[in-house]
């Protein structure tokens, strides 16, 4: 026993010096390894930096700008005080986004438009949306936005088609199918909003030949005071939100969420506003009537305009609109269905001057039985009559007392009763487009490129017979002698005559016994 003492003990010290010479080898591995890659990375090899391998500001969809474009000065314009930005990459994650999926997993997604605003108003509406995903954008123009040094940036800008208002585009959708149906009927010959409407469906009409030639899988109506909000998606993307919509679905319904803004010298709302009143439709039943009355705060109805959304469409045969808010489809009852957390953002008299330049768009007597001619909903009326017959005092005192939400403990209990929510991933990236300068240079390339191709009085004249407008006109035309032709009559389910869904208030209290 005593002489066998020293064996064990001697393979025991071996043992344990073979431990620590691999314990000291698992520490020193990972530090070698690390002080490598310090090494090389603060020598600039080795590790590198992804974005570095793309040029300045390149943003989803925009090719390289000529090098002169550098050296452009921006031309002075209404909208310079909301869209000029500094010049440093703030926003360096953008650049080289292409976009170029596989079409059956990432559907491509056309938004139409109809509008007169602005650039301080549609480019951040247009960029915010390409980011979420948007492919192809089609501009119906007309007032400010068909002017040469407007629509001819946005015609610059890859994935965007401008459409002009003129006469033969007129004349064409005087010919389309909407005016020998009665759908639409009740809102002819009528000013303001109604006329609005109108034109929007038809604007619609012509959207869906046109999307389908270009490729689109889906397409969605927004205004430009409207944005997309992916609420429910794996990424903030309309593209994988409608990727996982099954396919049997033909219509997705987005409810809306109004603005909530809560100061009075509100100047750019994408870029300012964060605080939505939520949709009845993302709300329990008791909460949105237990709550109904502090929400209202004295308005007409808990929304102080619509509140029965937008809907996106899948491009297919025999597809139409159904007015502003809604599609249908000729042959057959579409399928549809509501998303449950993904919702349209509408910046709705966000900022005081929305009072007075409705007014000045319609041309009706400040009564309250003219205004009916105008305006569908209450708060509208109330609004026109308003900013027709107040002084400048008495309509900041109304602004402020019927749209801003300066009282902070409503706000709190509201938020904490969920009927309000903050949502801030729109003015997050706004203002980082802003800031990495995508506006200030798209105005600068696309203002320099109309004038240098052409007098400003000659590019009125060629607007007014675009043979580009007038070849898609015929196109549309065609195309809808074809779906004419095509058309089973007899459908049981076939309710063409269905009146089109106008802009709608959510429930109202009388409603209260119908949605329990």
């Amino acid at each position: 026993m005593p002489a066998q003492a020293p064996s064990g003990s001697g393979s025991g010290g071996g043992g344990g010096a073979a431990w620590r010479h691999l314990l000291l080898l698992l520490t020193a591995l990972p530090l070698a390894l690390a002080f490598l890659a310090f090494a090389l990375q603060w020598r600039g090899g080795g590790v590198e930096d992804p974005v570095a391998r793309w040029p300045p500001h390149a943003f989803p969809g925009m090719k390289a700008s000529h090098s002169a474009a550098a050296d452009l000065r921006l031309p002075s314009s209404a909208c310079d005080e909301v869209l000029v930005g500094s010049s440093s990459p703030a926003f360096p994650y953008l650049r080289g986004w292409s976009f170029q999926f596989d079409a059956a997993h990432n559907p491509k997604v056309c938004v139409q438009t109809s509008t007169s605003a602005g650039l301080e108003q549609i480019l951040p509406w247009l960029f915010y949306h390409k980011v979420v995903g948007v492919a192809h954008f089609l501009l119906f123009v007309e007032g400010k936005a068909a002017k040469p040094g407007v629509a001819g940036v946005l015609e610059s800008i890859p994935g965007v088609k401008v459409v002009y208002r003129t006469k033969e585009l007129e004349e064409q959708q005087a010919r389309s199918r909407i005016w020998n149906e009665t759908w639409l009927a009740g809102f002819f010959y009528k000013p303001c909003n109604y006329e609005l409407f109108v034109k929007q469906s038809l604007n619609m009409e012509m959207a869906i030949v046109m999307a389908r030639d270009a490729g689109m899988d889906w397409i969605m109506h927004l205004d430009t005071d409207e944005l997309l909000y992916p609420g429910g998606a794996a990424e903030y993307s309309i593209r994988r939100l409608l990727a996982d919509v099954p396919g049997d679905v033909d219509m997705v319904i987005f409810p809306n969420y109004e603005s909530s803004v809560e100061r009075d010298d509100i100047k750019d709302p994408f870029s300012e506003v964060s605080m939505f009143k939520k949709n009845y439709d993302h709300l329990p039943k008791d909460t949105y009537f237990g709550m109904y009355k502090e929400a209202t705060r004295g308005n007409p109805n808990y929304f102080i305009t619509y509140g029965n959304g937008k809907s996106a469409a899948r491009v297919q045969d025999h597809l139409r609109p159904n007015g502003a808010h809604r599609w249908h489809n000729y042959a057959k009852s579409p399928n549809e269905i509501k998303l449950e957390e993904a919702a349209v953002l509408h910046y709705t008299y966000t900022k005081f001057s929305d009072l007075t330049s409705r007014r000045d768009r319609c041309g009706c007597k400040p009564t309250k039985q003219d205004v009916k001619r105008c305006f569908m909903l209450d708060f509208d009326r109330q609004a026109f009559i308003i900013a027709s017959t107040a002084s400048e005092e008495e309509m900041l005192r109304w602004y402020n007392e019927r749209v801003v939400w300066n009282d902070r403990q409503l706000n709190l209990k509201l938020l904490r009763k969920g009927v309000l929510t903050r949502i801030y991933a729109p003015m997050a990236i706004v203002q980082g487009l802003r800031e990495s300068g995508v506006f200030t240079k798209v105005i600068a390339a696309g203002q320099s490129a109309v004038n240098g191709k052409v007098p400003l009085k000659q590019h009125d004249a060629q607007n007014k017979t675009d043979p580009k407008t007038t070849d898609i006109s015929r196109k549309f035309i065609k195309a809808n002698s074809r779906k004419i032709l095509n058309i089973i009559e007899e459908s049981a389910n076939m309710d063409s005559d269905a009146s089109a869904v106008p802009p709608l208030s959510p429930p109202s209290l009388d409603d209260e016994h119908e949605f329990h």
